[in-house]
Order: C-alpha cells, then structure tokens, then sequence
C-alpha cells in the first residue's frame, strides 16, 4: 500500500476517528486506526468495540491497495508535527508503515 495526500485532507478523517480509539487499551488492536486504500477511496476506521467511526477520503493521486493497522493517536501527532500544506506519504512494507513529508520520515508497526 501507498498513497500521498495533503495533510489537512488526511487530518480531518484522521481526527474523526482518533476520537473513538481507546485511550486505555485493553486490547492492542484498539489503539489502532485502520487504513483502507481500494479504488482511489481511503478510508480510516477505529472503533471502541461499543461506538465505531470510519471517515472516508478520495484520492487524486495514483495508489496501490491495501490495508493496514497503525497507532492511531502517533500517527495524529506525526502529521499534527508537521508544517501546514505539506504532502503526506504513506507506505507499507513487511508489516511496518512509513510516513514521509518533506525531510521528515517516520516508521510505525503495525498489527496484523
């Protein structure tokens, strides 16, 4: 999987989500938001097992498919870190997930 968007595009669905994730995890996987790439759409999706969000995006740009798990709230702080108008790049590898922008790079595991 990887795409690149605007970070104030991704924000938005980003923070929608990040709402509902458990602050406290009793289960790992609820710490986590789930990143659906399929045909040009992404969706985010995190959910506390009682309540669950999934804010959705189109994308411009070209991407390859997939899904993945990051942390929901590091992944918010990465992209709340960096400078307004930036491109977002996000890319999965072996079960690990790699944010880009500018200079900036970041690797976050993730949960199968």
């Amino acid at each position: 999987m990887k795409f690149s968007v605007s970070r104030e595009d991704f924000l938005k669905p980003l923070q929608l989500v990040v709402g509902v994730v458990e602050r406290r995890q009793t289960l790992p996987i609820l710490s986590n938001v789930l990143i659906n790439l399929n045909d040009g759409q992404l969706s985010l999706t995190g959910t506390d097992l009682e309540v669950e969000i999934v804010g959705h995006l189109p994308l411009v740009s070209p991407a390859e498919s997939g899904e993945i798990t990051v942390p929901a709230r590091k992944l918010m702080d990465i992209c709340r870190s960096l400078p307004d108008g930036a491109e977002i790049t996000l890319s999965e590898e072996g079960g690990r997930v790699q944010v880009t922008s500018g200079r900036s790079r970041f690797t976050l595991s993730s949960l199968p």
